[in-house]
């Protein structure tokens, strides 16, 4: 079945490679005018080169979204670019693993501060949608003990829970709001492709953690993302889905 999303607009924060390039990328296919921000122009002009490939709005801008300020602004701008916003990805990560100042400052910066201030100033334009949704991508790692990277697993915890939130408190807006929680993906440059050769150790015990005996992909994110954020989810709000491979099993 395939899934028709013509006409909408969609944002994706940290939408230049990975999960987020994958669901901006879904998106185009699926119909929609997409803008996505990240840091790096290079992989911006990418992505935003193969979102345009499918015909519709390809908007870009680079955005550090750990900077309070800048947030709101890239929001204002891809409105005006895309005529509006139906939906809102919050996928952008610092990947705060190290448990010190520096780890935990980079994870509440930009995991959870950036998605309240992204949710914040898209929110006009979506009570505006009728038909609006948010989507934060948290992590299986806020599900559980996590020794190995406690500031990102608290604060990916902390998503999760601000997501069922926003839902209670937007349902009345028409808006709904869910999560999905990935478990461990593998795509070039990637975290896990760099432990491989980095770390083949630390990449071994997590492959046999997953009972299909691979990785994901990014793009088995992207669909349930469409899924959740398309007419055939209009009745889905304050969920989050573990898309995972079983690995918590």
């Amino acid at each position: 079945m395939k899934i028709d999303i013509t006409g909408r607009r969609g944002i994706v924060c940290g939408g230049s490679r990975g999960i987020g390039r994958a669901i901006a990328v879904a998106f185009a296919e699926a119909g929609a005018g997409v803008s996505i921000c990240a840091r790096g122009p290079e992989a911006l002009t990418v992505t935003r080169e193969e979102i345009a490939r499918n015909g519709g709005i390809a908007h870009a801008a680079v955005c550090d979204l750990s900077d309070a300020a800048a947030v709101p602004r890239y929001i204002e701008e891809a409105a005006a670019a895309l005529g509006g916003i139906d939906i809102l990805v919050n996928n952008a990560s610092g990947f705060g693993t190290s448990d010190d100042e520096a780890g935990w400052a980079v994870s509440i910066s930009v995991d959870l501060l950036a998605t309240v201030r992204a949710s914040r100033a898209a929110l006009p334009f979506l009570e505006k949608s009728g038909a609006g949704a948010i989507l934060n991508i948290s992590s299986i790692s806020g599900l559980r003990a996590t020794p190995r990277t406690p500031p990102y697993a608290a604060v990916k915890a902390a998503v999760i829970e601000y997501t069922l939130t926003q839902a209670a408190t937007l349902a009345r807006k028409g808006i709904r709001v869910n999560g999905i929680a990935p478990g461990s993906i593998e795509f070039p440059g990637g975290t896990w492709a760099r432990a491989k050769s980095n770390n083949p150790d630390l990449y071994g015990r997590i492959l046999r953690s997953i009972p299909f005996g691979r990785l994901g992909r990014p793009e088995e994110i992207a669909q349930v993302a469409l899924f959740l954020c398309s007419p055939l989810a209009s009745w889905v709000t304050g969920q989050n889905i573990a898309v995972d491979g079983g690995q918590m099993l």
